[in-house]
This record gives C-alpha cells, structure tokens and sequence, in this order.
C-alpha cells in the first residue's frame, strides 16, 4: 500500500521541518492520534506554550491540522499524513543547502538512535539480538543498478506498511523496528581523467536494512514514542521515497522563528 504523504520542496518549508520537537510532534500525533498541545506536551517532557507554537508552524507547512475536539474547550491537532518526504535532486542552491542541512542533523540523531538501542540492547531476547544489530557491505554498482536496487529494497519494506496504518494487522509478537537506509559513496567522484580510463567507479555499503546509492543500513530495534512517519525508512537525503524524514527520528537545525500570537491550547 501506498502511505499518505506530505512532501516539502521549499526551501523555508525544509528548513522549518528541520527541528527536533516538531519531529517529534509529528511522530506523536502519527504514533498516537489527535491530542492536545497540552497533551502532547506531558508525553513529550515540554512546555504546552512551546509544543503550542511549533504544532503552529507545522500547520503552517501542511503537516499538522486542527482536528475535532469532545468539547469546545478542546483544540487537538492531529497529522495531515502518515509519512513526509523530499528530493534531494534539486539544483536550485537554496533547496540543496536546506536539504543538506536536514540530512546533517538527520544522520547524527540517527546515530544518538543507534547508540540509544546498543545501550538497551543486552536486555533484548537472544531472537531479537539476532536480527537488529548493523552491518556493511561494499557493493560496486552503476547509477542505474543503484536506483534499481533501491526500489526493490524499497517494494520489501512496503509490504508491511499496511501494519502502519491499521494495528490491527500487526501480528502477535511483532515488534516496531527502525530501518535507517544510507547510502554511502566511498570515495569522491573520479576525475574526468580517471573516468575516461577506468569508467564509474561509484561503490555502495549496505547493511542488513534498507539502503540506498551505496548504502551502509542499520537496524535499531523497538523504538520510543517519537515516530519520520511511522514508516521507518530513511534515505540519504533523508527519507522516504526519494529523501524524508518519517517524524520517527526528530531533526534539528537553524530555524526561522515568527512566534506570532500564542495560542492557549487544552
């Protein structure tokens, strides 16, 4: 099944996605359906005056709407879609450096998730320690084989996304997994000289998890509330599809802020 999606292209939309409480917002309201500011905030360890304005800004760039409340006193905000995604193919300077920007902060707190999972990962079961864990693997392909490769990865990890939309379907004992895709080239692009004699020589990681353009993947086991989309596949560039961000993985980075009027949300 195909997942409902949110995809940014401005740059000043990438760049307000770009931080690490509203990704967690997203992935809360994802995770766990409308709720208030001021629930959202007990989950999450904020302010509700903070959780407020930034469940404001992500309305503002079509990843957050009011949804009904029981009473007229009640404001909940609910997500405008199950997963949010970009390209990273832009040439426009302005949408590559907000994209770059993304990824940076994208692929350290992938890092802060893996570390996270390896400091719990001795109270998993023998099964579990198994089959999460990371792992590498050079592969020496073209531009074309690698989008190739990529999409069928990409078709394996979509035949559980219904489990994503319905709980139902989720088998007993199934466990929420996230799978980081990186795709990695190992070296910097051959000189025209060096292309000419020896031909591409793009080379590709790959982990035991999705991956993408040279890929080194890592798999965490069950993770924590804040959930890029409920979907778990990031790519290089961040994401889903051709780069997102699921609301999984909070990201961070400089964002402009119009605080504006805050709202008193229940």
């Amino acid at each position: 099944m195909s997942l409902p999606e949110v995809k940014l292209s401005d740059p000043k939309a990438l760049r307000g996605y770009a931080h690490p409480l509203r990704m967690a917002l997203i992935g809360l309201l994802r995770q766990q359906g409308p709720m208030t500011a001021t629930q959202a905030a007990e989950r999450l360890g904020e302010s509700v005056p903070n959780c407020s304005f930034h469940l404001r800004q992500l309305a503002k760039y079509g990843l957050a709407e009011r949804a009904p409340g029981a009473d007229a006193r009640e404001r909940p905000w609910r997500a405008t879609a199950l997963n949010t995604s970009w390209d990273d193919v832009s040439d426009d300077p302005q949408t590559r450096a907000a994209v770059d920007e993304l990824s940076a902060v994208q692929l350290a707190l992938y890092v802060r998730k893996a570390e996270e999972f390896l400091a719990r990962r001795a109270e998993e079961s023998t099964a579990w320690r198994a089959v999460t864990g990371f792992a590498d693997r050079p592969v020496y392909v073209t531009v074309d084989e690698m989008a190739a490769l990529r999409a069928r990865i990409d078709a394996l990890v979509t035949e559980y996304d219904d489990r994503i939309a319905d709980p139902a379907k989720r088998p007993a004992g199934s466990r929420k997994v996230s799978l980081i895709r990186l795709a990695l080239l190992a070296d910097p692009p051959p000189t025209d000289a060096l292309a000419d004699a020896t031909g591409p020589t793009t080379t590709a990681a790959t982990n035991d998890s999705p991956t993408t353009a040279n890929t080194n993947t890592a798999v965490a086991g069950a993770s924590p509330t804040t959930d890029h989309a409920n979907a778990a596949t990031t790519g290089a560039g961040g994401g889903d599809g051709d780069g997102g961000g699921d609301g999984e993985l909070p990201v961070s980075g400089p964002v402009a802020r119009d605080l504006g009027e805050q709202e008193s949300d229940r």
